[in-house]
């Protein structure tokens, strides 16, 4: 404990981004909790190392309180947009643009089965096509071809 006190401010700065390493990569910026303390800690040990804080633990504990509530403050709306940010794209896999030819008619609205890959899926299609036409798979969901005629 006194090696801790003698080196208070390298022990913070430590501290602190071993805080960080937690965050991102245990908890992957899960919780901000840890990311606003960890700043406030390296923030705080740099203070004390540069002589603006006296170093002693009640010191340690406070700017460290005080720090980590600024930056959480100033900090928090733009962190949880950017967590909450979702981009929406199509995953672009093999399946989409293969052909293969209907075995039974499909009508609109209506879905048929279709075997591909050892899978069962339904099919749809914007139009209705009748049985033995050459289909292309435009988009597929969970479980559901999406075709249209080639």
């Amino acid at each position: 404990m006194e090696y801790i006190l003698t080196h208070l401010p390298q022990t913070l700065v430590v501290l602190g981004l071993i805080f960080l390493v937690i965050e991102v990569l245990v908890l992957g910026f899960s919780t901000f909790v840890l990311l606003f303390v960890g700043v406030g800690t390296i923030i705080t040990g740099l203070l004390m190392a540069l002589g603006f804080l006296p170093e002693t633990l009640v010191n340690a504990l406070l700017a460290t309180a005080v720090i980590s509530s600024l930056v959480a403050l100033v900090s928090w709306k733009p962190m949880k947009r950017m967590q909450n940010s979702v981009e929406a794209h199509q995953v672009e896999n093999g399946m989409v643009g293969e052909t293969f030819t209907l075995e039974e008619d499909l009508q609109l609205g209506k879905t048929v089965s279709h075997r591909y890959s050892g899978i069962d899926w339904k099919v749809r299609s914007k139009q209705a096509l009748i049985a033995g036409t050459e289909v292309k798979i435009v988009n597929m969901q969970v479980g559901v071809l999406t075709v249209e005629a080639v």
